[in-house]
């Protein structure tokens, strides 16, 4: 089995509705997304003969799904008063919704299945909120 690994970082905000404590207000992070990718051979003829797959295109397939949530707020749907989102809309705030409590546990299941999607034997994600502290995810 061979394995690639690669990684993309983006800053953006969040907070987490209904938690007690300092995260329930917003906050930002310099996340980090590492990704691991698997595949049983390498490519045996043309460009990539000898790979599994190009880095270059495993990067930009990371940095196009990373470069989505660069410099927004990410908010869970129906987290904020409905006026709200108007008004940060209205302010013209970047927000990126998603249907999930945004944890580095959930950012980890949501890029591990995004970079499955985009047909990668994605074996491992990692989200790094800081430099020391991640989640992963695998299946």
């Amino acid at each position: 089995m061979y394995t690639l690994q690669t990684s993309a970082s983006f800053d953006s905000a969040h907070f987490l509705k209904g938690y007690e404590g300092k995260c329930s207000n917003i906050h930002g992070h310099r996340w980090t997304v590492e990704v691991t990718v698997a595949a049983e051979d390498v490519e045996k003829e043309g460009q990539t003969r000898g790979m599994v797959v190009d880095f270059k295109t495993l990067k930009d397939d990371l940095n196009a799904l990373t470069d989505a949530f660069d410099h927004k707020l990410i908010v869970e749907e129906n987290s904020l008063k409905e006026k709200t989102m108007e008004a940060l809309l209205e302010e013209e705030f970047a927000i990126v919704e998603v249907a999930f409590r945004p944890t580095a546990e959930n950012l980890a299941e949501y890029f591990y299945d995004e970079m499955e999607e985009k047909e990668y034997q994605v074996v491992l994600v990692k989200v790094y909120e800081t430099p020391n502290n991640c989640a992963g995810y695998s299946r």
